[in-house]
């Protein structure tokens, strides 16, 4: 899952394409003082003002109450806003984007405001300003080259990477399926590109790797007005992770009959779904995967980052009242109102809801009979020790499920020390090598 402040990133999904030209000054510093002043009217409280500039997509999405909520979060967890230190900009062939760069008490953030050519805000990210990406020492960057490609459904095509060893092959190869929310190929969080880790430690030493932007990150507009009401987990997930093991099978150095997918936090959850539609895969990695249903995860996860300062204010309290309203709102939910549009469900249509009512994912893992490798980090506080039991219990008698907690990581499976975080996620860290060469031994022994 892909959270960052336990809040839902109020985000225009824009489809990763090269900046153009540069807009005429005139034009981004109006742009500019727009960013700007949006960022004044949040401090200040004028949540009304705030809004009035958002497009069709985001004034339907996101409320002044919405944007409240959302400042509010925010600055429980990173303190209160003291000054505007920078601003920069990217221009992109149908949106300009603005970054303010804002020093808060405990922290400083980018408050990221997307524009259309209409001048209207199309999209709103909080995040971290970027580090650079430093490789991991246990890459070899000499060891594999790495080729571009597109693949997916008709109407839904997907830019990926594929990364491949040097040499003649054929390699075993592996797919990466994200977590939730509109993830890039290296499922970026702050400075962090727990993919890229995956995909050139295991590369280094003779795995091929597939990874690629999410179809809510490259379509997400798109899927917004023509899927809203339809949207599951399949739509969303399942059926591009068919797709890129499919790619695979038909890609040059590729062993067909070592094909391997692993699926992160969501992905992971998912494996037992994708598993049925792919007999030709040979295991299945769950990282972070989620046994129990995603709305108790989203109170037991707003719980924890609220009492992080071992106290649980009136405020709070109420957002917390609210929180478990939908969740009661979304347990309540009939196949009847698949079709409609609901409001207070998290911000998601009653159709993905229902999909997933009554799916356990350790239970319907018992029929998966290839091989899994479960993993989870003991510092996780979103899939947490509660879920990886579940696996054991389910699975634990099996001889072709090997079980590994990390009890120094985190949901990216960086490690860290105390309690984690939503913080965690902004410090620059890797994939831990003890995770990496699990899986190569892994897969080392299971190929053919």
């Amino acid at each position: 899952m892909k959270i960052f402040l336990c809040v839902i990133s109020l985000s225009l999904l824009i489809s990763h394409i090269t900046p153009c030209h540069q807009k005429k000054p005139n034009t981004m510093d109006e742009l500019i003082n727009m960013a700007k002043e949006f960022v004044n009217q949040l401090e200040k409280g004028d949540y009304a003002g705030s809004v009035k500039n958002f497009d069709v997509t985001m004034t339907r999405l996101v409320s002044p109450e919405k944007m409240k909520e959302v400042w509010e979060i925010l600055i429980k967890q990173v303190g209160e806003l003291i000054e505007q230190i920078g601003v920069r900009t990217e221009s992109l062939p149908k949106y300009d984007i603005v970054y303010v760069t804002c020093e808060f008490e405990k922290t400083t953030l980018d408050v990221k405001v997307v524009f259309n050519k209409q001048k209207q805000i199309a999209g709103q990210f909080f995040t971290q300003p970027l580090a650079p990406y430093r490789i991991p020492d246990y890459v070899d960057r000499d060891s594999f080259i790495e080729k571009e490609v597109e693949f997916g459904v008709q109407g839904w095509f997907l830019p990926g990477t594929l990364s491949i060893p040097n040499g003649n092959g054929p390699f075993p190869a592996l797919v990466l399926v994200h977590g939730s929310g509109p993830n890039d190929r290296d499922e970026s969080v702050g400075s962090n590109k727990p993919f890229r880790d995956l995909a050139w430690g295991l590369a280094s030493n003779n795995i091929a790797v597939l990874r690629y932007d999410k179809r809510t990150k490259v379509h997400g507009k798109k899927m917004i007005a023509e899927k809203n009401k339809t949207l599951t987990v399949y739509e969303e997930t399942i059926e591009d992770a068919l797709s890129a093991a499919e790619l695979l099978r038909n890609s040059e150095k590729i062993s067909k009959e070592n094909i391997f997918i692993l699926g992160h936090s969501l992905g992971g959850t998912l494996i037992p779904r994708i598993a049925p539609l792919d007999p030709d895969a040979s295991g299945f990695i769950i990282m972070a995967g989620a046994t129990r249903p995603f709305e108790d995860l989203y109170i037991e996860q707003v719980k924890y980052i609220f009492m992080l300062d071992g106290n649980l204010s009136k405020e709070e309290k109420e957002k917390l009242d609210e929180a478990e309203k939908a969740v009661e709102k979304i347990k309540n939910l009939k196949q009847s109102d698949s079709s409609q549009e609901q409001e207070g469900l998290l911000g998601v249509n009653p159709g993905y809801w229902l999909d997933l009512k009554g799916y356990n994912p350790a239970i319907s893992a018992k029929s998966v009979k290839r091989p899994l490798l479960i993993l989870q980090g003991g510092r996780d506080y979103q899939v947490t020790e509660k879920d990886f039991k579940n696996w054991k219990e389910s699975l634990g008698q099996r001889k072709n499920v090997t079980f590994r907690l990390y009890p120094a990581l985190n949901h990216l499976f960086i490690p860290g020390k105390g309690p984690s975080t939503p913080s965690d996620y902004q410090k620059a860290g890797h994939v831990d090598e003890t995770v990496i060469k699990d899986i190569i031994n892994w897969i080392e022994k299971i190929k053919e």
